[in-house]
């Protein structure tokens, strides 16, 4: 694919560029302005908010209109995959029937920058009628949706960033901010884990950085261990006859059931002489061998196999407990790979 040639800035056209990075700044430091406003103004009607969403025994009703209704979807998706479940409902559809989706259990989060969204009304009017927690965010304390707010988190004044005023910029980034600032208060409050975080997404990129040993290692029957008195003819039949992709190495567990080395195809090649077969395990056993424990990171464990020397390709894992390596597992590059671990 021929490379795109960018046209080159000349006199006449470097003041629309300066022009450019003009607005982009603007943008980004009435951001700034209005989201160090928003920090400093955060007090107890915050906590207030987090206590109700903490309590939720349903789900958490999301709701606003226009770009308030594209933040507030966001919101509810950030919510969702921090542990505490929650959706968007669209104001304008909820008279239509999806009023249905706020019942009894639930909290309503409703986004409005002026807080006089006429959509609004029908979700605001079912909440009260069933005694549904309503937490408000707008900028006007005075507001329809605010005072009808059971907590209301007001938006300090910002400038909007676009040239006439008007379109939703510097308001729609502190909501949206303040939006994460609660989803990241309520895991904190929950101590929600990462291997919580893992188990709502299973798939893709964050799914498989949160992967652990643990997850993916071989284990019960499948180890191939040996004792440090085997004669080598047993050993060598151990390694052969796995068929779990790991063929070719053996552990040495000593009587209290400690690993305490291994050997594999290498060991045995530097120990080649006519009666290798009936030496003891323990004669050609490397001694320490690497070891991962079983609730680190899959991802730790590959850079374990690639740092310092001898690299290797796969690794026991072993439960340390009052002095004793125990072996529960065995994990290969092939096993991480399979997960998508790189």
């Amino acid at each position: 694919m021929a490379a795109v040639s960018l046209p080159v800035p000349d006199a006449e056209t470097a003041l629309p560029r300066q022009a450019d990075i003009a607005a982009a700044r603007r943008v980004l430091d009435y951001a700034g302005e209005a989201l160090g406003a928003l920090s400093r103004d955060l007090g107890e009607s915050f906590s207030q908010a987090v206590d109700i969403l903490l309590a939720v025994k349903g789900r958490v009703v999301v709701s606003g209109m226009g770009k308030s209704g594209h933040v507030g979807q966001k919101i509810a998706a950030t919510l969702s995959s921090t542990g505490t479940p929650a959706q968007f409902v669209h104001p304008a559809e909820a008279s239509h029937g999806d009023l249905g989706s706020l019942a009894a259990g639930d909290a309503l989060l409703m986004l409005s920058n002026s807080g006089e969204t006429a959509e609004l009304s029908s979700l605001i009017t079912h909440a009260k009628r069933f005694g549904i927690p309503l937490i408000g965010i707008a900028s006007n304390p005075k507001s329809a949706l605010l005072q009808a707010s059971d907590v209301a988190l007001v938006l300090p004044r910002a400038r909007e960033a676009c040239p006439i005023g008007l379109a939703p910029t510097t308001s729609t980034t502190m909501t949206l901010a303040l939006g994460d600032a609660l989803a990241v208060a309520l895991m904190e409050r929950k101590g929600f884990s990462a291997d919580q975080y893992r188990e709502l997404h299973p798939a893709g990129s964050l799914g498989r950085a949160l992967i652990r040993v643990s997850d993916i290692m071989h284990q019960g029957e499948e180890l191939p261990l040996v004792g440090p008195d085997a004669r080598l003819r047993d050993v060598v039949i151990t390694m052969t006859s796995n068929r779990h992709g790991f063929a070719g190495v053996a552990g040495i567990v000593d009587g209290k059931g400690s690993l305490i080395g291994i050997i594999t195809d290498g060991d045995l090649r530097r120990h080649m002489a006519p009666d290798l077969l009936d030496r003891k395990a323990a004669e050609v056993m490397t001694a320490h061998p690497k070891t991962v424990a079983p609730n680190i990171l899959a991802a730790e464990a590959v850079a374990h196999m690639n740092n310092g020397a001898p690299k290797v390709t796969s690794l026991f894992v072993v439960d340390r407990h009052n002095g004793v390596s125990r072996p529960v597992g065995f994990l290969t590059i092939h096993d991480c790979l399979r997960a998508g671990i790189r």
